[in-house]
């Protein structure tokens, strides 16, 4: 039977997830999966709008590398809190 295991978030992290912004990287969040690997392989290929690759590259690594860092971020600050419950006996 799994353990059931309370992580307490900073008020920080709370707010921004119950904030409209959520949409914003929900929305980068999809991007950065399909479109953004997609429009690079295109880019490279010179088949999606080649006279704008110095804006399409740059944008698609941006937006992929943000997404990235942002979920990084939550994960690392609920990986912290489950360690240190286990480390201080809860579990």
């Amino acid at each position: 039977m799994p353990n059931p295991t309370v992580v307490e978030i900073s008020p920080k992290w709370t707010a921004l997830v119950k904030s409209p912004v959520m949409w914003l990287i929900w929305a980068f969040q999809g991007v950065a999966i399909s479109f953004a690997p997609l429009f690079l392989y295109w880019s490279g290929k010179g088949t999606f709008f080649p006279e704008s690759r110095w804006f399409t590259v740059p944008a698609c690594f941006v937006v992929i590398y943000l997404e990235g860092v942002f979920f990084f971020g939550l994960g690392n600050h609920v990986i912290g809190q489950v360690r240190k419950q286990t480390s201080s006996g809860h579990d």
